[in-house]
């Protein structure tokens, strides 16, 4: 459990003489200072010696127990031990199904430091507001509790394998709470992996975490499970504000997403495409075509080569950089300037790593925008070395792509044929006119 409704050592003792509980409203002195608010349940991330108030602005506060600090029992509250939660299915409601991974929108917060640590209970998530038993009966099971930059292949494959069992066994869709950091790595990942889906498949994270007054949880899973019931979306997409304010929710292909703001609640925006809708007032409304639900069965192929990097191009880069990494991948993603360039020092080790059969694919790190090297001699100079276009593709979208191309097949004309085709909505078949990146903020 990541939260013990009881705290250790000697503040449970001096709680006990006083006679307060989680959940009682007290007055904590502590070196001359005095903090009034409702006593949470110890964080098992947060020292001994801290206790947790909830004070009336709605944020949580940790403050150090010393000596020489009283408590005091202002008001017995409701809460005295930890709720079990006994919530019957409903026959006449659709199931969803919610695998937790970790992140900011499943996160406690350590008081003391100020970091945010995964939580371990998809259940504690599922029914942190009541809105969610509602709508549907909702069936949650943990994967894992990680930071999501800790997130790798074999947790997409192990995800993609439990979105399949779980949509296979009646779900009509599956919401996946995750850390925002590499949400659009795992979209994409399981864009590729899952098909002939019979329900929405949607990842969902928030900026601030469910602590706070700001937080934009409780909208993005409120949406998130919307569209599970009541679209007939057939992709993996993303969920996350839309703007600032809580006026909506955009509606993310997963292969087309990416994090554009470290904080802002608007921090995901699709690249080369617009969303694929927003729901607003629990409305959905679709903006582009999309993949519509099919009657299944799920079909999952998890194969992934993992040997797969990705390179930024940056001035002053040296070749052995690439070259190194050419000895234990079998794919190399370069993230290029401009239209897919690198400088001239690359080329030959670009030419000696395509030979030595890795596969180097060539996207841009302007992100808006396609590639295309056959503008200047430089971009047609790669051609002839051997690389391979990634269109209007994100790096971090190729670099997945390409590991579950190499999952399928080593061919060198196979390889080039499925990087070349749109799969998963990663390509666009014609030119997109940005007309405004991000609002202002």
């Amino acid at each position: 459990m990541c939260v013990s409704m009881g705290y250790p050592g000697k503040i449970a003792q001096k709680l006990e003489q006083a006679g307060i509980a989680v959940g009682d409203t007290i007055k904590l002195t502590s070196t001359g200072k005095q903090y009034c608010g409702v006593l949470m349940p110890h964080n098992d991330f947060s020292s001994e010696d801290i206790i947790t108030l909830k004070l009336d602005s709605g944020y949580n506060i940790g403050i150090e127990f010393k000596e020489r600090s009283t408590l005091e029992l202002l008001e017995k509250g409701m809460l005295s031990e930890e709720t079990k939660r006994d919530i019957k299915d409903d026959a006449d409601k659709p199931t969803v199904a919610i695998i937790g991974t970790g992140g900011t929108i499943a996160s406690y917060v350590d008081y003391r430091t100020g970091a945010v640590h995964p939580a371990l209970s998809a259940e504690d998530l599922a029914y942190s507001l009541p809105e969610l038993a509602e709508m549907a009966n909702i069936r949650a099971t943990v994967l894992c509790s990680i930071f999501s930059e800790d997130m790798t292949g074999s947790h997409w494959q192990a995800l993609a394998e439990e979105i399949a069992k779980e949509l296979n066994g009646g779900a009509a869709g599956v919401i996946i709470p995750h850390g925002t950091d590499t949400l659009g790595y795992t979209s994409a990942a399981l864009s590729f992996m899952l098909r002939n889906l019979s329900g929405p498949v949607i990842l969902v994270g928030a900026q601030r975490s469910s602590d706070r007054p700001s937080s934009d949880a409780p909208l993005n899973l409120l949406s998130s499970v919307g569209v599970a019931i009541n679209s007939d979306l057939g992709e993996v997409a993303v969920l996350m504000h839309e703007k600032t304010s809580d006026s909506g929710v955009a509606i993310h292909r997963g292969t087309r997403v990416r994090k554009m703001h470290t904080s802002a609640r608007d921090a995901f925006i699709s690249i080369n495409q617009e969303p694929l809708g927003v729901i607003k007032d629990g409305s959905i409304g679709f903006k582009q075509s999309y993949n519509k639900k099919g009657k299944g069965p799920v079909e999952v192929n998890i194969k992934l080569e993992k040997r797969v990097a990705l390179l930024y191009s940056y001035p002053g880069i040296r070749p052995e950089h690439l070259d190194i990494l050419a000895q234990t991948n079998k794919g190399i993603v370069l993230a290029g300037t401009g239209l897919g360039h690198v400088p001239q020092g690359l080329v030959d080790s670009v030419k000696k790593a395509v030979s030595s059969g890795v596969y180097v694919v060539m996207t841009s790190q302007c992100l808006y925008g396609r590639v295309n090297m056959n503008v200047y001699s430089r971009g047609r100079d790669l051609l002839t070395a051997g690389v391979i276009s990634g269109e209007d593709m994100l790096p971090e979208t190729a670099l997945v792509k390409l590991m579950w191309v190499l999952g399928r097949t080593d061919k060198p004309q196979e390889v080039r044929e499925l990087m070349d085709r749109n799969i998963a909505g990663e390509i666009s078949e014609r030119r997109y006119l940005l007309k405004k990146m991000v609002d202002t903020q």
